[in-house]
């Protein structure tokens, strides 16, 4: 029975490791600016079809919904839902040839998302829970370290020092860099939505989850630093690459939202 209970409980543990494996990506202020410079770009149809089912909530408000019901003890939010916020790609591979795990991960989470979407049966709840989640999981994936190596939980192990302050290399790149500025999501929204020419959206606009993963990939191998204590010259050197990928996940949200809601019933 001894053996039993300490068996469950290093279970219970690497189940832990597995489902918080990517706290929050981008934090709340890179989410927000994400869904607010996306609301930039929507169709017409798209802002009727959101308006149906988010009423008065903005896609800032909705794109932070999944990072904050991670404490609902209900069995979706607890078992179910962690593995959607990322992907597994390790060096070497692309996500087309290791595809998604038997959990899930973020781009079968964003698949199922969409039939919900598109599905003119569904419920407007479950509609509702599948956009904040599509707007959520795009996001995501603009970040480079939620397309995770499988080595190191997508930089939660490195561990680091930031402007003398403890903290990891996944911390860095979900809020570090951009608390850094000290700016709220309407003034990072406003400044960087502002210097996306049409050109740079239109280049932007694929709907196409892999595109978003490459891009994140290649950047991830590029981003983990040689020294454990980080200040000024990682901001200086990093700052603009957390930016554009706020600036894409922005448009492609947008995108996104435009293709399912062409033909919203």
């Amino acid at each position: 029975m001894k053996m039993l209970k300490t068996a469950m409980s290093t279970f219970g543990c690497l189940c832990l490791l597995t489902s918080s494996q990517f706290a929050h990506a981008w934090g709340q202020t890179g989410h927000r600016v994400t869904g607010k410079i996306a609301e930039n770009y929507l169709s017409d149809q798209a802002k009727a079809a959101i308006e149906e089912i988010l009423l008065n909530e903005s896609l800032a408000e909705a794109s932070t919904y999944p990072d904050e019901m991670r404490s609902n003890p209900d069995h979706f939010w607890q078992k179910v839902a962690g593995p959607y916020h990322y992907v597994t790609v390790p060096p070497g591979k692309t996500y087309a040839e290791v595809g998604a795990p038997e959990q899930g991960d973020s781009v079968s989470a964003l698949e199922s998302f969409t039939s919900t979407l598109r599905d003119p049966k569904a419920s407007i709840e479950d509609k509702r829970l599948a956009l904040r989640f599509a707007i959520h999981i795009i996001g995501d994936l603009h970040q480079p370290l939620h397309a995770g190596n499988g080595k190191d939980r997508g930089g939660n192990d490195v561990k680091l020092e930031f402007f003398r302050e403890e903290s990891n290399l996944h911390r860095v790149w979900d809020s570090g860099l951009l608390d850094q500025r000290d700016l709220s999501y309407t003034e990072w929204s406003d400044w960087l939505g502002s210097k996306i020419t049409p050109e740079q959206a239109e280049a932007w606009m694929t709907t196409d989850p892999l595109v978003y993963i490459a891009e994140s990939v290649a950047i991830r191998d590029k981003i983990y630093p040689e020294e454990d204590s980080l200040s000024w010259q990682y901001l200086y050197d990093h700052i603009d690459t957390a930016t554009l990928r706020l600036q894409q996940g922005g448009v492609r949200i947008a995108a996104y939202l435009n293709e399912v809601f062409t033909q919203y019933k």
